[in-house]
């Protein structure tokens, strides 16, 4: 991601409500999320259906329409969002695909290629989703530190920041999280 300091300074002015602020802004995240969406969807089989764009599209509509504007703190806080944003526009879609009336089976879409998971297969984004919501229950912290890396590809450094820990506490907990990710996953 691009690490210019102009887009924490749009995003507060667009909290402001400066819409010439979300004018200049839109542009430098779209290109940030698109590379973040093809990332999510480079492992997709033949038959898969959603494209980078509308990923990113519907989870750009989600961000900016609001009821009440968002207080946007920091670059982290904003992508932070639009990764949850992202995870749930990924969900779904997938349950959208899962839906009877649709007659889809559940399809894998593998969230990374950094995180090495043992099942045979890669674990589908419900599946995913389903694990993150349950390593929420047991350290929210740990589910927001994995979320914000693979679903918002934030670095460790940003996380750190984002939410005033250390640099080793984030690796710590990326790797405690993943581990008890591929537990849960493994069943």
């Amino acid at each position: 991601m691009d690490a210019s300091p102009s887009i924490t300074g749009l995003l507060i002015q667009w909290s402001d409500g400066d819409q010439r602020a979300l004018a200049e802004l839109a542009p430098q995240v779209h290109r940030e999320l698109h590379a973040l969406a093809m990332s999510y969807l480079r492992r997709r089989r033949p038959n898969q259906t959603l494209q980078p764009t509308a990923l990113i599209n519907e989870a750009w509509l989600r961000l900016i329409d609001q009821s009440q504007p968002v207080r946007w703190d920091s670059r982290a806080h904003f992508y932070g969002i639009a990764a949850r944003l992202m995870r749930i526009v990924l969900v779904d879609c997938v349950r959208a695909r899962n839906a009877a009336k649709r007659g889809g089976a559940a399809e894998a879409i593998t969230v990374t290629e950094n995180m090495v998971l043992s099942p045979p297969r890669a674990p589908d984004v419900l599946e995913v989703n389903e694990a993150l919501d349950e390593l929420a229950k047991v350290d929210e912290r740990k589910a927001k530190v994995i979320e914000w890396r693979y679903f918002g590809g934030m670095q460790r450094e940003e996380i750190a920041t984002a939410l005033g820990v250390s640099l080793a506490t984030v690796k710590r907990d990326l790797r405690i999280g993943e581990a008890w990710l591929r537990r849960f996953l493994q069943g």
